[in-house]
Order: C-alpha cells, then structure tokens, then sequence
C-alpha cells in the first residue's frame, strides 16, 4: 500500500479493435491520509466536515471524510495507472454516479474497472464507444464509489490519421 505515486506518462497503443467486454483491471492499493483530505479540502472543497476534523466529529459522519471530489481526483489517478495504454480521444460522460460510503483518513483504496459494452460509432470511422463500470473499493472490499465511464477510443485507422495530422502540423 501506497501513498500518492508519480504518474509516469504511457503512449496510449491500444486501440478501440483491441479491448474487449468483460475486460477487467485493479489498480495499486493507495493510503488516504488526513493530511490529503484537509489539503484538498482546503484548496477546492472546504465544507466543515472534510476541512475541520474537530466540527467534523459532529457531523453525520463523525469524523472528518475526503470530499467526493477528492475521492474522485484519487479514482482519476489510480486509473491512469491501469488504463493509460488505452488510446482515448477523450470521456463524453458519466452515468449512476452513487457515493455509496465516505472515505475516512486511514483507508486504503483501489480501484476497479471493467469494460461493459464496446460500440464502434455509426457516423465517424476513426472513434467507438467504451463503456466502462468503475469503482472506488476500500480495505474491506466495499464499493465507496460506483459509476460507468462514457469514453470515446481511437480506431486504428483513426489513430493513423491523428498521427499523420499531428505530423503534417509541427
């Protein structure tokens, strides 16, 4: 188990002709601590009872919890993790985000996702459509945070022809 870790950029090489349904990954196991919760708290989520762990004792909670934010800027880094040789062009949605339980300082976290439906696009050549279903799992393997991820992913085609786009343009 880890705190924060430094991202390390991949070239993205999988394209939509190389995922499949049912595909699954698990990130690496990360420690939320105190500190993150009031750091983050403090710069982009400041209510009482994520900035405060005093008044937080009485909130509904008892205790100070991250901010689902917070939570969610955690997901996006695990994720990158395990999916960053995806080829996206870039996410369109979310669909039944559900915060189902708070994240307290001392919980350790991971993240789950697993493609569930792949659409190749019915007007563009170059894009499809992944759905993914997401979650934020804790120590005991409760789901803090579940959701389905609307992303459009290069084709191989398309990939070619950003690529001799982008060539063509430096």
């Amino acid at each position: 188990m880890t705190e924060a870790a430094p991202f390390v950029p991949v070239k993205p090489y999988r394209t939509f002709e190389d995922l499949t349904v049912g595909e699954y990954r698990k990130s690496r196991e990360r420690l939320v601590t105190q500190e993150q919760i009031l750091a983050f708290a403090r710069d982009y989520d400041p209510q009482w009872f994520h900035s405060d762990p005093e008044l937080a004792k009485g909130s509904v909670f008892g205790e100070l919890v991250a901010s689902g934010i917070h939570v969610l800027a955690m997901w996006r880094q695990l994720d990158h993790e395990i999916n960053s040789d995806i080829d996206f062009v870039c996410g369109i949605g979310w669909d039944e985000l559900r915060l189902r339980r708070a994240i307290r300082a001392g919980d350790v976290i991971h993240v789950t996702s697993e493609i569930i439906e792949l659409r190749p696009s019915e007007t563009r050549t170059d894009r499809g459509t992944a759905l993914t279903r997401y979650a934020v799992v804790t120590q005991t393997g409760e789901e803090a945070v579940t959701f389905t991820s609307i992303n459009l992913v290069y084709t191989r085609s398309g990939r070619e022809r950003a690529a001799v786009n982008a060539s063509a343009s430096s």
